[in-house]
């Protein structure tokens, strides 16, 4: 059990991580660790011995958040008034690498809710496709579609750049 806790600690910075990059917003996704965290530690007598741990805390934070948007309990994105992007809290990064992640924020804020989530599991938090579809809940067929058609819309969007998509390419 005190191995089950340890492994929640570990993974509670990637949970974080991929709570931010999925809703945008720095406080609903802390909301959303925070429950998953009370979730997870309120029912290890459910975890199963010999599954993978990772996979169980980022599916519960999967269905947590999957529930709260079915329930129209929506999380609202980090963005100023006048609809600009807020910039995160933390050190400022150069402008040039600013620009590719505000330009990348932007075009993962284009794909659909299945296509994003898939490719932040897979491309932010390195889990395999299997690990991904555990979390999901769907085959790894599935994820692996939703993967090429997710990174190829990536790839499109950051290309076309200027456009209705108001995304710039900087040379």
């Amino acid at each position: 059990m005190t191995d089950l806790v340890t492994e929640v600690e570990r993974n509670t910075p990637a949970l974080r991580r991929y709570a931010r990059a999925l809703l945008r917003d720095v406080d609903a996704a802390a909301d959303l660790v925070q429950d998953t965290l009370e979730r997870a530690l309120s029912r290890l007598h459910l975890f199963q011995v010999g599954s993978n741990p990772r996979a169980w805390l980022f599916t519960i934070l999967h269905n947590l958040h999957v529930n709260a948007a079915r329930r129209g309990r929506r999380f609202v994105a980090n963005v100023a008034p006048d609809g600009e992007q807020r910039a995160p809290s933390g050190v400022a990064a150069e402008q040039h690498g600013a620009l590719i992640v505000r330009d990348l924020a932007r075009a993962l804020e284009m794909l659909g809710d299945d296509q994003r989530q898939v490719v932040l599991l897979v491309g932010l938090e390195e889990m395999s496709y299997r690990e991904a579809a555990e979390v999901i809940g769907v085959p790894v067929g599935t994820v692996m579609s939703r993967l090429a058609r997710g990174r190829e819309r990536l790839r499109r969007l950051m290309e076309e750049g200027g456009g209705a998509s108001g995304l710039r390419r900087v040379k």
